[in-house]
């Protein structure tokens, strides 16, 4: 059985959206430039927001998107066709395009809550979760970073969550994600690296149906380090790492100079990249298709994907917001958590 995915209202005075209306709007098209493996019809989703301000979007940007308010996601399947199904959450404050209002933080924070649950209760077959701006929910108490921390400590389970950045032909991994670049280079370490390996390669077994997969591991430094004469952070630190992933039957090699990883020849040589710091993952990523970028957690007991890009609010209400990413997410959701249903963990 498949199982309508949940999407989150995000950030209601950003794209999120629009992006959704847009979807909705596009889900007919075989794109086989979606985000995941293949392409083809989106899968049916429906949205956790307020009806009231999804319709009147609609309406100010002359999209034609019949809002339908149902009870249960076992509903949006039949409703998905002729309307976007929408499973309410009223926000307590009228949203103006581009300007953030903190006491609609609650139920941004409330979406992402009714999200998971519905996917851990079976009623879901994954969350997908429109951007939020983290700051407005600072003021309400919101603890986490962002996303992914949020997500992880809803699930629970006290394994640390990776991101993946994913489009057509590469995935990345950064293993340090959202620092300073000199303390990226102070908190990488062996442990980190065989962390993050172990996860993404456990993951691409799972969710993406590769049996063997196989990991470059990115060096730090120049030409990785030049034998130690540009840094040793490649002898003392990612090379351990990579005989460690070895030693546990993972297919890994490096570790590699990055600036030759990401030709088209090298792409073909592995499943995914594990890189050092964040902008060694994201600057060829959105290089090779900025627009269609996908965020995926991996390590969590389901299936989270994200549009990669934040709440836009200098063009949120004028119409002009690109849905690809999201579109991409809601496809590669569909196909991971395809996937998961087919091979789940341990299996």
């Amino acid at each position: 059985m498949t199982l309508p995915l949940a999407l989150t209202m995000g950030e209601p005075a950003g794209i999120g959206g629009e992006i959704a209306l847009k979807a909705w709007l596009r889900r007919r098209e075989d794109d086989s430039r979606g985000g995941g493996q293949g392409g083809g019809t989106s899968p049916a989703f429906f949205m956790i927001d307020d009806p009231a301000r999804l319709a009147a979007l609609a309406k100010h940007l002359r999209l034609t998107v019949p809002i339908e308010t149902i009870e249960r996601p076992a509903a949006a399947g039949a409703a998905f066709g002729g309307a976007l199904p929408v499973l309410p959450l009223t926000l307590p404050v009228p949203v103006q395009p581009g300007v953030v209002d903190p006491r609609n933080g609650a139920a941004v924070v409330e979406a992402i809550e009714r999200a998971v649950a519905l996917v851990r209760g079976g009623e879901a077959g994954a969350v997908v979760t429109n951007p939020i701006h983290k700051q407005a929910l600072y003021g309400i108490g919101f603890a986490y970073p962002g996303h992914t921390e949020f997500l992880a400590a809803l699930a629970g389970t006290g394994v640390r969550p990776v991101m993946m950045l994913a489009c057509p032909g590469l995935r990345v991994v950064p293993v340090t994600v959202h620092l300073p670049l000199r303390a990226a280079v102070d908190a990488l370490t062996t442990a980190a690296i065989v962390d993050a390996g172990r996860t993404t390669a456990e993951a691409l077994t799972r969710d993406f149906g590769i049996a063997r997969p196989r990991l470059a591991v990115a060096g730090l430094n120049p030409h990785a380090g030049e034998g130690g004469s540009l840094g040793r952070e490649e002898i003392e630190i990612v090379a351990p790492a990579v005989a460690a992933l070895r030693a546990e039957g993972i297919a890994a090699e490096g570790p590699a100079p990055a600036d030759t990883l990401f030709h088209a020849e090298a792409r073909r040589r592995y499943d995914a990249v594990l890189c050092m710091y964040h902008d060694q993952a994201l600057i060829p990523l959105k290089t090779i298709d900025f627009d269609r970028g996908v965020n995926v957690t991996l390590g969590l007991p389901f299936v989270r994907t994200s549009p990669d890009h934040g709440t836009a609010f200098d063009i949120a209400g004028r119409g002009v917001a690109n849905p690809d990413s999201l579109i991409a997410a809601l496809a590669l959701a569909g196909e991971m958590a395809a996937a998961r249903r087919a091979a789940p963990l341990g299996g």
